[in-house]
């Protein structure tokens, strides 16, 4: 600015207030990704329902329950080089930038949709066994364990996808009924939600001396988070779904501009 002679001088500070109020901000981005399941209605159309207490056109009963579940995996314990500093008045935490690796967890969590009720363990690796482990904590006790029905609400991953995964619920917890996502669409599974909290209110940032301290702290905020805890207001229906796929469908029909 200052070669073109637009200015005769500026400061760094001036400059950026400056792009920060215009109307284009090519610097920023937003990533997204189209629906790749060719039956993406089809198989997020229940999801939206059960979140509604709707299940096959008829309401849930009260003996009905919705549980999201997912794993967050390699959750690192990252043990600081140097002691964090507490925040002092205007000076925010201190961490040390290098640290050391004490291991990793993967944390498995359910989360009723309607009660907001959490359950979560750690486990070393995600597999089939570590997810049992979580969905029969959640089974073996009430309301659940005679519950009439318990729709679990699952993505895609290899521990509990296709039919296989469906049948095996259906043998070990004969309530219990699996309903899959489409690929690519963990912004319909609630627990993403609450995956987000905790990585804000309990992994950032990341100091932990340990994975026991790091298992500690998570199961800890479970039951914090509980005590307050009320249903996500969750909006997005099957109408808007509807709506969402056909806006989609016309821009891919659109010519190019």
């Amino acid at each position: 600015m200052i070669s073109q002679g637009l200015v005769a001088e500026i400061s760094g500070a001036t400059l950026w207030r400056w792009l920060s109020t215009d109307a284009l901000r090519p610097w920023q981005h937003r990533s997204w990704i189209f629906p790749r399941d060719p039956n993406f209605a089809a198989k997020a159309g229940p999801v939206l329902d059960l979140y509604e207490r709707i299940w096959e056109g008829a309401p849930l009963a009260a003996t009905d329950f919705v549980i999201s579940a997912d794993e967050k995996t390699s959750i690192q314990a990252r043990r600081r080089k140097q002691p964090t500093l507490p925040p002092a008045p205007n000076r925010p935490i201190r961490v040390e930038h290098e640290y050391f690796r004490e291991g990793a967890w993967t944390y498995l969590a359910a989360w009723d949709v309607h009660r907001a009720k959490v359950f979560g363990r750690c486990e070393i690796k995600n597999g089939i066994a570590p997810v049992e482990r979580l969905v029969s904590e959640v089974m073996h006790q009430e309301p659940y364990k005679s519950a009439r029905r318990v729709f679990w609400i699952m993505d895609n991953c290899s521990a509990h996808r296709g039919q296989k995964a469906v049948e095996r619920f259906r043998t070990k917890w004969p309530n219990a009924i699996l309903i899959h996502t489409p690929v690519h669409a963990s912004w319909l599974n609630q627990v993403e939600i609450y995956f987000s909290i905790v990585q804000r209110k309990v992994l950032t940032p990341n100091d932990f001396s340990s994975l026991a301290d790091l298992e500690q702290r998570l199961l800890a905020f479970q039951i914090h988070y509980q005590r307050s805890a009320s249903p996500f207001k969750w909006t997005f229906t099957r109408r808007d779904l509807h709506a969402l796929l056909a806006k989609i469908a016309a821009q891919r029909l659109a010519p190019a501009a």
